[in-house]
């Protein structure tokens, strides 16, 4: 059986996860969900904390993944991380920044540190 869309990225937001846990990111929140968007993944960098968005293709046939995070998905993960602030005021005392994983077939990850900004 195939699996599908939801299982797939379900996946490769743990690969993801495991891959910046291994570079000495701790995890805080997984999937971080309010009504004006997502945030895969919610982490720790020493002092800083990371939003990072995960994007996987099977196929560049329809372009790449970094080519998927457009303005219109970056205004909804900035909106989800202001929501995530707002909500977390402990955190909101620290530098932030937005990472992008780009997962693609047959290719090794590829970790954007401070893809876009505010």
């Amino acid at each position: 059986m195939n699996p599908t869309n939801r299982q797939r990225g379900g996946e490769a937001e743990k690969h993801a996860c495991s891959y910046l846990q291994s570079r000495g990111l701790l995890l805080y929140d997984r999937n971080y969900l309010c009504r004006g968007g997502e945030i895969d993944l919610v982490m720790g960098d020493g002092d800083t904390l990371v939003f990072v968005e995960v994007r996987m293709r099977r196929s560049s046939r329809y372009g790449s993944a970094a080519e998927t995070i457009g303005p219109r998905k970056q205004a909804r993960i900035i909106n989800a991380a202001s929501h995530y602030l707002q909500t977390h005021p402990c955190q909101a005392r620290r530098p932030a920044r937005f990472d992008v994983i780009l997962l693609q077939s047959g290719q090794a990850i590829e970790w954007i540190k401070d893809a876009f900004r505010i």
